[in-house]
């Protein structure tokens, strides 16, 4: 029996995800870029801890936090960089585990979410590229190839810069909410201009699936401007392919 077979179903996960997601030649992250996050229970979730890589995540740097220690955050004024520090550290299950990711703050928020099970948050290259760009909007907004809109879904989120911390935290729940208001459902992946792309699903593969061909897309965009282009679909060929009977089969069969 492997070390892996003793671990709870989901940590297992969440490690093969991290994994996934850090290796180099994807150019997701690099050192300590990027984080990921599952739900434990109930009460609490694992969050990769700060610092640590992604593409070597260990057990023991996937930290146990409580969701009622982050999520009355969201709501209270005036909190220092030093206070909020000290309310992520509160917030571990172990006190003598490490440090979470400054970013769990919105883990914690997009995991309440109903369906969503998995988080992971990267700064891919091709990605970055655009939203470092007056084109992040379009990425958002507007799609290029059927197989784009079946794993990222018609429409994503667009967070304009925010600095990382509960700022960004709160400007990602609005803009969620207001995603989620307008089309009924949550957002398959939400861009930070000038930082990153985060995705979101019921399972590991919905999230890794999401963030490769996100970054096959920005490629395919990056590309295509070269040529004079990208050339959009329009938005009622995005429309026909999200309602596809086929295409939803597809979706169940790649268990996304």
């Amino acid at each position: 029996m492997s070390t892996g077979d003793l671990l709870p179903p989901n940590l297992h996960d969440l490690l093969d995800l991290s994994h996934e997601l850090g290796v180099e030649a994807r150019g997701f992250a690099i050192l300590g870029e990027g984080n990921t996050s599952t739900r434990r229970d109930g009460d609490t979730f694992w969050v990769k801890a700060s610092g640590s890589n992604l593409r070597t995540l260990r057990p023991e740097q996937a930290v146990v936090c409580r969701f009622d220690a982050i999520l009355p955050l969201f709501d209270r004024d005036g909190l220092s960089d030093t206070a909020i520090d000290e309310a992520l550290l509160a917030s571990r299950l172990d006190p003598a585990a490490p440090k979470p990711s400054v970013e769990a703050l919105f883990h914690a928020w997009l995991l309440g979410l109903p369906e969503v099970r998995f988080v992971g948050h990267v700064h891919a290259v091709a990605v970055n590229q655009l939203l470092c760009s007056p084109r992040a909007r379009d990425l958002a907004q507007r799609r290029i190839f059927p197989d784009e809109i079946v794993c990222c879904g018609a429409e994503s989120v667009l967070v304009p810069y925010v600095d990382p911390g509960l700022a960004l935290a709160r400007a990602i729940r609005a803009e969620t909410r207001a995603f989620i208001e307008r089309h009924g459902t949550f957002p398959r992946l939400i861009l930070l201009e000038n930082h990153g792309v985060i995705a979101l699903g019921r399972t590991p593969n919905a999230v890794l699936a999401a963030l490769l061909m996100a970054e096959k897309a920005a490629a395919i965009r990056v590309g295509a401007a070269a040529l004079g282009g990208p050339v959009f679909l329009t938005p009622e060929q995005v429309a026909r392919i999200a309602g596809r009977p086929d295409e939803h089969y597809r979706q169940k069969a790649l268990n996304l």
